[in-house]
Formats: C-alpha cells, structure tokens, sequence
C-alpha cells in the first residue's frame, strides 16, 4: 500500500470515530494514534468474534457498520436479560480488556459487519496518553452523561452568556472579606456595624473564626426592638444557633436548594478547615436570573389566596426552566423542583387550615408516588393522603369528616395552581386516603399479607410516602412498623419482584429501541419506573428508610455488597432518563400533558441515543438482579 493510500485510510478512520463519544473528544495526537493503529476487519454475519473461551482479549473493537450482539456467558437460553446489540460507534470489551481478563460475554456478527480492532497493548498506550479516553473507559455511563450536559448547555450558549451559571463555586461569588463579631460583643456594637457596612446579616465566629451565629435584618424586631432587649447584653442572647453553612467548593445551585428547602436567605461559606470565608446571599445567588429564588419563595410565603399561588407556580417551572438550560443534572433539577413545589403546597395547606376547623388534631399531609420520592418532573398530578391521631374517648368519624373538607379544598387548590386531580382518586379528600395510624398500618398490613394484583399497585404507589406538613413521627413510625413487616415477609417481596419484571426495559435484540406503535417510547413506564420499582424493593429487603430511589440504591446497594462503580452506573441511568423527560417536558405549556414522557429516539442526538441505550442496558442489569435473587 502506498503512503497516500494509507494516509487516505487514516484521514477516514479518524473522520468516522470524530462522530462518536469519546472520539469526538480526545485530544488530537490520541485520536492520530487510534486512527494509525486501527485495523478495519469483516466478520461474517453469524461469526463468534470475542468468546470467554478465547481468553484474554487481544483487541480493543470499535463497530464500523452492521450489528454485533453482546450475549451473556452461561445461560442456556437467549433472552432480553442475557443480550444486548451494539451498533456503529459502540465498542467492546471495556471492561476485560482494561482489566486483562476473559470477556464474560460472547460477541457474535448478526450482521455482516465491519470493526477496527485495536491491538490491546495500543488500547493501554491510548488510556495512558489520553485522559478523555481513560474517563471513558473507566465511569463510562458518566462520560457520556457529562459530554450531554455539555451539548445541551451549549444549545443555549446565547442565555448562558447573559446569566451566571449555577454550578459557578460559592468561593467565586464570595467577593468581600468575611466581617464578623464574637459572641460577647454587645448587641449595640453589632448593630452599629451592620449598620456602617451596610450589611443584612451578622455573622457570629469562635476564637478559630468558625461559625456559630447568625443575626439577620428580619431577626431584629422580634427580637431585639419589641422585647426592647438592653442593647448592652451580648449578641450571643439574640442570634440563631447552628446558622446554615457551606463549603466554598459547593456550587450556587447547592446553595440555591438549602435555600428553597429550609427558607433561608443566607449561607456562610467556609473554607476547608471550617473558618468563616463569607456569606452568600439569595441576591448574590439569582441576581442575575429572569426569574429568581427570591422572588418565588416571597411569592409563595406572601401569597393570600389561589391567584398569587398561580403566580408563583408558574415562576417555579419557568427557574427549572432556566436550571435545565444551564445543564445542572436530573437529581438536583428534581430536588429543586420538589422543595419549591413542597413549599408552594405547605402554603396552601396553611391557607386552607386558617379556614377549617382543625385545630388540635394531630394529623400528617402525606405525598405519594413520585412527589413522596421527591422525584416531581414538570408534570405531576397529585397523590396525596392524611394520617391522624384519634385520641381514646374522641368521635373518630367526627375528626375525619373536618379532614376530608380540609383536604378537599387543599386538593382543588393545588389543582389551580398547576397540579391536577388524581384520576385515580389517590388524594387527601378520599376517606380510603383519611386514615388513623391502626387504619393505615390495617391497610398496609392487608396488601402484605395477601399480595393479589391491585394490593401490589397500591403497595407501588403508597409505600412512597413521606410527610410534608404535620407530625412527622406519625410517618416515622409507620415506616418503621412497614419496612419490619415487609421484610419478614418473603413471599411479598417475592410478588413484588414478579410485578416489577412485568415491563421489560425496550431493547431490540437486533434494532436498538423497541418502540409503540406511534415510534416513540414511554420514559416513565418503561424507563424510570424499572428503577424506581426495584429500588422499592431492594429497599424493604434491606431496611432503608429513605423513599428517594436514589437513595434507595445507594444505601440498599450497599448494604448488599454492590461495588461502588455498579450503583453509580444504575443511577447515571436513572438520571438520564429523568433529565430526557424534563428536557421533553419543557416543551409542554401544561402540566399532565398525554406527550410529557414521550420520546422519539430517531429525533435524539446520536450522543442522547447512545446514553439512553446504555440507560436502558442499566435498568435490566437491575432487574437480572432481581430475577436472579428471586429465581424468576
């Protein structure tokens, strides 16, 4: 072959691998070294090209055209948990050949197919001079994941420029040195201080300049000017203890959610040996967003009546909107959309409890379904229900009948500000849904006991519960009195695990996606569901308190012995799955609409349809688990 012939090859080598992650990535000299050293080879449409017999791998491969399936080294049949098809652009064995071991899976040419083949010795060269390819090769899910956030930041280049992102470190926005007092400086002198710096807030440090108060403007009436408190007594009396603290490396946007769940308007940021560096405000926070923090929570806590909580919904969605143009990933995005929703409905339970005769009852407002997990999207409906207190010698009935009317205005309050009814009647104004603790610990207790089909869905939707306003031990103790009873209940989480294999993560066994009949695919039932269902169970097997699915791997994977590197994969999937529904919800202008969680993967990128597949190749890892463990 002639130097122009081989340098013609190289160029369209390098030219093919440009369109695929990671290749499109790498640095030049390792993209010039991949190219020289890939050899193109044929294999013939039913040809074994990478067998566990076969030993350690020779070759790192990458799919030039056709289709090789990855099929799973020990059962007997094939199945959609035994095999996967990889496509142009994908590669194998990532893992054997990195670790310099047999392959655990067979890879045969189901089409007549053309591969480069890496020499292994070059694929270890590769890792080493490349940190791209390295990233790629060892968390291999979130490579992908970060390069898509970068597009997807990059598609709102224009308003990214105009606002300051919100994964910018606090440490960057604290621009002025720390002023503080110690705790036995006189109030008078405090004040006087705040007063000449201009400052909305005093903070309070130890001898090591640590934190350990906080005073703010809106602190000073109640309780310094109406107490008329002697202004020689010390700051110590007057400030809020434990004030909320940050470290510098924390990002806006985790500061932006501690302060949309606890409603505080400061943080004190410290550095790494916990001294005082500054304080960060919602101001320094959102001053340059169109919508900001500040002026939903005000909206929230100021509003009146159902019109004003309108205003503030729409300004929740339209601050997610803006997080999802910056790229800040599916678990914050949900968290944030949960804590200002969580704060938009306490408000309106407050509202509806100043209007109905409730006062001393001991109750809780508890979420279900995904709001209980605080997984809310931009759309969700309602799921809702009331857990009480009936003390010996009280009329039960009587205190029901004031919740029931209680919950249904909370209910059709929610639904004007955004959040519709349950079709399914899984809210606060059902008297199946207003239940004392011995009801609902009976109505738990049933659905274990005898798991037919309707007690499994329920036990889907009810044992994702937490409390939102109210008696939080009432939740507490019925957790605990769940997760004991479920656990010793094989034959339950059994039954469980058979209907939390009834959907089958979409994957072609030849085409990439299986897909309905109208071209696209359901994210939420076949998609974020096959997560959040095992994760239930793997939860009440091994105790975790925690109703987030994320949380749930994590904790009951752990207690399970999963490798660290396994739970981070299934929850990059999961996140994934979450940040296409957003992102496809954005396009929505109304809560609930029947296209929400819809997506078609031929308008995907070829980025996004790679990582959806490997999200979907995480979901069934997960239920293989559970078949295994259950003997399904």
């Amino acid at each position: 072959m002639t130097a122009t012939a081989a340098g013609m090859l190289i160029g369209a080598s390098s030219d093919f691998l440009k369109r695929f992650s990671p290749f499109n990535r790498m640095e030049p000299h390792a993209l010039d070294f991949l190219a020289e050293r890939a050899v193109l080879a044929f294999h013939a449409r039913g040809r074994e090209i990478l067998t566990p017999e076969m030993g350690q791998p020779r070759h790192f491969h990458i799919v030039q055209r056709g289709k090789v399936q990855a099929r799973q080294f020990g059962p007997a049949t094939v199945t959609d948990y035994t095999t996967m098809t990889l496509g142009p652009g994908e590669c194998f064995p990532i893992g054997a050949i990195s670790a310099q071991r047999p392959s655990t899976n067979s890879y045969v040419a189901v089409e007549d197919s053309f591969i480069y083949q890496l020499p292994a010795e070059d694929f270890l060269k590769l890792m080493q001079m490349s940190p791209v390819f390295h990233l790629f090769c060892t968390q291999y899910i979130a490579s992908l994941l970060n390069q898509s956030r970068q597009q997807l930041q990059t598609s709102f280049a224009q308003r990214a420029a105009e606002q300051q992102t919100m994964t910018t470190p606090l440490g960057e926005l604290v621009k002025k040195d720390a002023i503080f007092v110690t705790p036995g400086t006189t109030i008078r002198a405090a004040l006087e201080k705040m007063s000449e710096m201009r400052l909305g807030c005093m903070v309070i440090v130890d001898t090591e300049q640590r934190p350990v108060g906080i005073l703010t403007q809106s602190d000073l009436l109640s309780r310094i000017v109406l107490p008329a408190i002697d202004l020689q007594r010390p700051i110590s009396e007057v400030m809020t203890r434990d004030p909320h603290l940050m470290p510098a490396s924390a990002s806006a946007y985790d500061a932006a959610l501690e302060m949309a769940t606890h409603g505080v308007r400061h943080l004190l940021v410290t550095d790494g040996d916990d001294r005082l560096k500054g304080v960060v405000s919602e101001r320094d926070l959102f001053s340059l967003q169109r919508i900001s923090l500040r002026q939903v929570r005000a909206g929230i806590e100021g509003a009146e009546d159902v019109e004003g909580l309108q205003r503030a919904s729409r300004d929740i969605r339209q601050l997610a909107l803006n997080l999802i143009a910056q790229g800040v990933g599916a678990e914050q995005l949900t968290q944030f959309i949960s804590a200002l929703n969580d704060a938009l409905t306490r408000r309106i339970i407050d509202l509806a409890a100043a209007r109905h005769d409730i006062h001393g009852i001991d109750y809780a407002w508890l979420a279900f379904g995904s709001e209980g997990r605080h997984e809310q999207t931009l759309s969700s409906d309602q799921d809702n229900g009331v857990i009480f207190v009936s003390p010996p010698g009280a009329d039960k009935e009587a205190l029901r009948k004031r919740l029931l009317a209680f919950g249904r205005e909370v209910n059709e309050n929610l639904a004007a500000c955004g959040f519709p009814l349950c079709k399914g009647n899984i809210m606060a104004s059902n008297p199946e849904l207003c239940l004392t603790f011995e009801e609902w610990r009976g109505r738990f207790g049933d659905w274990i006991r005898e798991p037919d089909p309707q007690a499994l869905l329920n036990a889907s939707i009810f044992f994702d519960y937490r409390v939102l306003c109210g008696n939080e031990r009432l939740g507490d103790q019925l957790r605990t009195w769940l997760n004991n009873t479920a656990r010793a209940n094989t034959a339950f989480l059994r039954m469980m695990a058979v209907n939390a294999l009834q959907v089958a993560p979409p994957l072609g066994r030849i085409r990439d996606f299986v897909l309905d009949d109208d071209g696209t695919i359901d994210l939420k039932k076949c998609g974020a569901r096959l997560f959040v269902d095992v994760a239930r169970i793997l939860a009440l097997r091994t105790g975790v308190a925690s109703s987030s699915t994320v949380q749930r791997l994590r904790q009951a994977g752990a207690k399970m012995g999963m490798q660290a590197e396994e739970i981070a994969a299934l929850i990059d999937g999961f996140h994934f799955i979450q940040l296409l529904r957003l992102r496809s919800q954005h396009l929505e202008t109304e809560h609930d609409s029947p296209g929400d969680n819809r997506i078609n993967p031929d308008e995907l990128n070829e980025l996004d349809r790679r990582i959806l597949k490997e999200a979907f190749r995480q979901a069934r890892k997960l239920q293989l688990r559970l078949k295994l463990d259950y003997q399904l």
